[in-house]
C-alpha cells in the first residue's frame, strides 16, 4: 500500500495537486513506520497518525537524523 500511495503522490505532483502530494507522502511514511513497528515489536502499532509518536514507539526515532525528526514534525527552516 505504501508503494501505491507513493505512486499516487507522484501522479498528484505531476498534475500540480500539491495538497494531495503532502497527504499521500504522510500516508507513505505512516505506513512505513507502522510496518517497522510490526516487524520489530511483533504486535499491532498504535492507532494514530502522529508520525513522531509512531517513530518513538517503534524505536526508530533515536536512529533518525535531526533533519528527519524536523521533517516529520513539519518544522522547516
Amino acid at each position: 500500500m505504501a508503494k501505491y500511495d507513493f505512486d499516487t503522490a507522484k501522479a498528484m505532483n505531476e498534475s500540480k495537486r500539491y495538497l494531495y502530494v503532502g497527504f499521500m507522502c504522510h500516508q507513505v511514511i505512516e505506513k512505513a513506520f507502522k510496518a517497522y513497528f510490526v516487524k520489530h515489536k511483533g504486535s499491532n502499532p498504535p492507532y494514530t497518525h502522529n508520525l513522531t509518536l509512531l517513530a518513538e514507539k517503534s524505536g526508530i526515532y533515536d536512529e533518525m537524523t535531526d533533519e528527519q525528526k524536523d521533517f516529520i514534525l513539519h518544522r522547516f527552516p
